[in-house]
């Protein structure tokens, strides 16, 4: 990583003993199977963010002032499983730190260890999937941590709820919870998609964005874009209220797949990552500790595959 802090803030903000919020960047492209450069979209990601006004105006807020720690990237790269566990093993450390674990790919495979970490960690977790793809095979190309399987693990093993999908392989409907995921073409003629998609979350949320679930006319930067996304706006509309209306316990974007003669979709992601820091500590003074609330004791994860009753929530 060239940057020395996030967003060139002043080194005593991007302490990790102080700050509340810690950023692990994986650089890693191992098994996407058309466009190759999701390897460095941390990087892009992170040249964008140092270029960008840190006053939200929306939230009337500094976020970065709540302090934002850079980890070492994870570079593991001998095979897909060893990444996976590689990134597992250091979120999993930074939420036991008592920090708001972020983290920026990479393509969407190393999602499975940032989930796994998260399910661990978090009773009753839901995984709120923004994505293009369902990406809910239970292997691809002879491994189980391929990124068209970035959510299988966790629709076993978690209330998963996905927005946006528009592309997938029909062997994914024996897989799929058609009544917790949200297909472009519906959402597209029906808003109360926002509303319901919240009703079926519990508490505890983690949210994986992959950035092509964005609408290739504001983010065409990704490995592979699908035409019929969400837009900037009703995207962080429907944000705003998960963060308003449940805990979100972390957080990872991937696949952004930078073109050196355009650079605005690195921007759009360093201003969503923002964004997203806003919504979270909107209301949270600088001066008050941070809390995030995990379990250690939940060392096996949450064995519920659904949540099927009111009761749940």
């Amino acid at each position: 990583m060239k940057t020395k802090t996030y967003a060139g803030i002043p080194e005593d903000l991007a302490k990790l003993e102080t700050a509340k919020i810690v950023l692990i960047p994986v650089p890693y492209d191992g098994t996407s199977t058309w466009q190759k450069g999701a390897d460095k979209g941390p990087d892009a990601f992170l040249d964008a963010s140092a270029n960008m006004e840190l006053y939200d105006i929306e939230t009337a807020s500094e976020v970065y002032q709540q302090g934002v720690f850079l980890a070492d990237a994870v570079s593991e790269n001998s095979s897909p499983e060893a990444m996976v566990e590689a990134v597992h093993l250091a979120t999993k450390k930074y939420i036991k730190k008592n920090k708001f674990v972020t983290v920026f790919g990479g393509e969407h495979s190393i999602s499975i260890g940032t989930i796994r970490a998260f399910n661990e960690m978090f009773e009753g977790l839901t995984v709120l999937h923004i994505d293009a793809h369902a990406d809910l095979r239970e292997s691809y190309e002879g491994s189980t941590c391929n990124h068209a399987c970035a959510v299988y693990e966790a629709s076993q093993t978690t209330n998963l709820i996905q927005v946006g999908i528009r592309s997938m392989d029909i062997i994914e409907k024996t897989v799929m919870d058609e009544d917790k995921i949200y297909f472009a073409h519906e959402m597209a003629e029906d808003d109360s998609w926002m509303d319901s998609a919240i009703d079926q979350m519990t508490d505890n949320v983690f949210i994986t964005f992959d950035l092509d679930a964005l609408d290739p006319s504001i983010m065409p930067s990704t490995g592979t874009p699908e035409p019929g996304g969400l837009l900037y706006y009703e995207t962080l509309e429907f944000l705003k209220q998960v963060f308003e209306e449940k805990n979100v316990v972390g957080f990872d974007i991937v696949e952004l797949c930078p073109n050196e003669n355009d650079k605005s979709s690195d921007f759009l992601a360093a201003k969503l990552y923002y964004k997203m820091l806003s919504y979270k500590f909107k209301d949270q003074d600088i001066e008050n500790t941070f809390e995030s609330n995990f379990n250690d004791s939940n060392k096996e994860g949450n064995k519920k595959s659904k949540f099927n009753t009111e009761d749940d929530y």
